[in-house]
C-alpha cells in the first residue's frame, strides 16, 4: 500500500506539473498559441511576450503554486518521507517541461511519435524550493530579479535560479538543518533546467540570445532596444 501511494503522490506530482498554465492563460487572453511564439515555451517569460505583463506574471505564480501545491499534498498523504518529496518536487518540474497536456504526434521513420511542450522548469522549481524550506523564496527572487534586470537573459536568470536552490539545499544539509534528498531534487532539476534551455545555451555562446531587462532599453545611443 506504501508503494502504491508513493508512486500516486509522484505521478499526482507529474500531472499537476502538466498544467500548462501560460498555454491556457494565452489562449484565453489572445486566442493565440504559445507553442508558435517566441521560444515556444509556456513560462512565464514566452507568456509575457504572447500575452503580456498580467498574463506572463500570472503564469509565472501559478507556475509555483503547482509544484508548491504538489509537495503540500505529499506531505499531507505520506508525511516525513523527504525522498518521497524530492520525487515529486521532480515530477512536478518534468510535467512542466513535458506537458501531458500538450503533446502532438509527429511522424517519423517508426511511425508516429509523441512530441511533449512545456516549460524551462525554473517557476516549478522555485515553488518546490518554497514548499521544503519557505525562506527560499527570499533567496531566489532578489537573486533571478537583479540577474534578469542587470545581465539581461531570462535564461540565464532561469539558470541561475536553479544553482541558487541547489546551493541552498546543500548548505543546510551541510549543517544539518534539511534533508540531502533536497540537495538530490537540486541537482536533478538543474539538470533539467540546462537540458531544457540547450537551445539558448548555444545562442549565449552565438551572442545572438535575446536581451531582456535594463539591458534590453538601453543601446549606445541612449534609445531602447528594439525587440
Amino acid at each position: 500500500m506504501f508503494l502504491f501511494l508513493s508512486a500516486a503522490v509522484i505521478l499526482m506530482g507529474y500531472i499537476l506539473g502538466s498544467i500548462p498554465s501560460g498555454a491556457w492563460i494565452v489562449r484565453i487572453a489572445t486566442g493565440r498559441d504559445i507553442r508558435n511564439i517566441g521560444s515556444g515555451r509556456t513560462g512565464g517569460t514566452n507568456a509575457m511576450r504572447a500575452g503580456g505583463s498580467l498574463a506572463g506574471v500570472a503564469t509565472g505564480v501559478l507556475d509555483v503554486l503547482k509544484s508548491f501545491l504538489a509537495i503540500q499534498l505529499c506531505r499531507w498523504i505520506l508525511p516525513g518521507n523527504f525522498w518521497l518529496e524530492a520525487l515529486t518536487g521532480m515530477a512536478t518540474v518534468l510535467g512542466h517541461n513535458y506537458s501531458l497536456f500538450l503533446v502532438e504526434w509527429k511522424e517519423s521513420k517508426i511511425g508516429k511519435i509523441p512530441i511533449f511542450h512545456g516549460g524551462a522548469g525554473g517557476a516549478p522549481t522555485l515553488g518546490a524550493a518554497t514548499a521544503f524550506w519557505f525562506p527560499s523564496l527570499f533567496f531566489v527572487l532578489p537573486v533571478g530579479f537583479l540577474v534578469f534586470m542587470f545581465i539581461g537573459y531570462a535564461s540565464v536568470t532561469t539558470l541561475v535560479g536553479g544553482l541558487t536552490v541547489l546551493i541552498i539545499f546543500s548548505v543546510r544539509a551541510a549543517l544539518g538543518y534539511s534533508s540531502k534528498w533536497y540537495v538530490v531534487f537540486g541537482g536533478v532539476t538543474l539538470f533539467l533546467l540546462v537540458w531544457s534551455l540547450r537551445p539558448n545555451i548555444e545562442r549565449l555562446f552565438n551572442g545572438t540570445e535575446r536581451i531582456v531587462g535594463l539591458r534590453s532599453w538601453i543601446k549606445k545611443d541612449g534609445k531602447r532596444q528594439p525587440d
